[in-house]
């Protein structure tokens, strides 16, 4: 098939994603059933669902009977209300000065951790007639970023005593090492939790919603699942390796069979056949050892493909591992595939995912991009169309 024709059948530049919502819901249950009855699971679907598309992934999730969705902030949540999703939302972020009113009238559920939060929320409260809006209060238990300081809880408390329209739903906390299996810091963070919990209750409040785990927790630390947990990348098909004494270590209590979500394709844009010494790509970094065909990809880190996969990386065309060669420039990219039978422009490749027996997943890119899978995922941009 001619190039031009294959580009003109192309409803779109030929590089997309394929996101399977059935190994999405098939994961959720995967962590629904893990924690059992009693913990209620608060499904991810921040940036944009690590990358899979928020609005979608959200839907499926609600289908499968998610309760509640985690957000970052309320310009994550709109989309979601917009498209009828009325499920709990949990803004996990806090919000800006300004976005109370919206907050309040969209009935998502706040992150809260400083008084004069909690005083922008009653007032709008107050101001849109309604009777009792549900937030979470934070706590910083030793992430040092978002939350209230555990000596600053009973300012907070005499905020919300003094904020009759709110409700102190949840209180939550975020752990900074959940997969080092010997962090101490992770004990002294639940114990930090744990201490906060009987300040509110000293103070006249107890919360029904206490979540402080995150993927890793949800695994490996069944003592801080409490009556929540917040899984993200797990819903997605991925979960970092866990650690003891800077090791990695694995065991069948440390698996959660989830599957990989997103499979990501592009075509083959051109073949080269080039000679011996051959220098490729910008800077010329990659110089064929002997006559080479070479594949021209559609794709580069425009596209999100990490240019530190340059020489190192590797993508599946029919039914074999194909070399990236040269640097991955803003749009192209390079693979060897000298060698490999009925290799034709058109074909179609599979740079991150499972085919026919082989597998490059996102756990691989980030190794060799000294990463992690969560910025491989999300760094996948917009102009990689989405197929559900």
């Amino acid at each position: 098939m001619a190039t031009a024709e294959i580009l003109t059948r192309a409803a779109t530049r030929p590089t997309w994603a394929e996101v399977s919502l059935r190994n999405l819901r098939y994961n959720f249950g995967v962590v629904e059933r893990h924690v059992g009855p009693g913990v209620t699971v608060c499904a991810v679907v921040k940036a944009d669902a690590y990358g899979h598309g928020a609005t979608e992934c959200a839907l499926a999730l609600v289908e499968e009977g998610a309760r509640w969705l985690g957000v970052t902030s309320l310009d994550e949540a709109i989309p979601l209300r917009d498209e009828g999703i009325k499920t709990r939302i949990l803004l996990m972020t806090g919000f800006w000065r300004g976005e109370e009113e919206e907050i309040v009238r969209l009935k998502l559920t706040p992150t809260v951790w400083e008084p004069g939060q909690i005083e922008l929320l009653e007032r709008a409260a107050v101001k849109l007639g309604v009777s009792k809006h549900s937030v979470h209060l934070k706590v910083d238990t030793g992430m040092g970023r978002l939350g209230v300081a555990p000596e600053d809880v009973p300012h907070v408390c005499a905020a919300l005593k003094s904020s009759p329209h709110l409700s102190l739903e949840g209180l939550s906390t975020h752990l900074a090492s959940s997969e080092v299996l010997d962090a101490p810091s992770v004990g002294e963070q639940l114990k930090c939790f744990e201490k906060v919990q009987r300040v509110l209750r000293s103070e006249g409040f107890d919360p029904p919603l206490i979540h402080a785990a995150n993927t890793g927790a949800v695994i490996s630390r069944r003592e801080s699942w409490n009556s929540m947990v917040r899984p993200g990348i797990a819903l997605y098909g991925y979960y970092l390796a866990f650690e003891r004494a800077g090791r990695e270590v694995s065991g069948s209590k440390l698996r959660l069979a989830v599957k990989p979500v997103l499979t990501w394709k592009t075509r083959i844009l051109s073949l080269r056949d080039m000679r011996a010494n051959q220098a490729l790509g910008y800077g010329g970094t990659y110089v064929t050892k002997a006559p080479a065909r070479i594949a021209v990809l559609p794709v580069g880190y425009a596209d999100g493909f990490n240019r530190q996969l340059s020489s190192r990386g590797r993508v599946i065309v029919r039914e074999h591992y194909a070399p990236i060669v040269g640097r991955i420039s803003m749009d192209l990219t390079l693979a060897d595939v000298t060698g490999l039978p009925g290799i034709a422009v058109g074909d179609e490749v599979v740079l991150l995912g499972s085919v026919d027996g082989l597998s490059v997943d996102a756990l691989e890119h980030a190794a060799l991009a000294h990463t992690s899978p969560y910025e491989i995922l999300c760094s996948i941009s917009k102009r990689v169309p989405r197929k559900y």
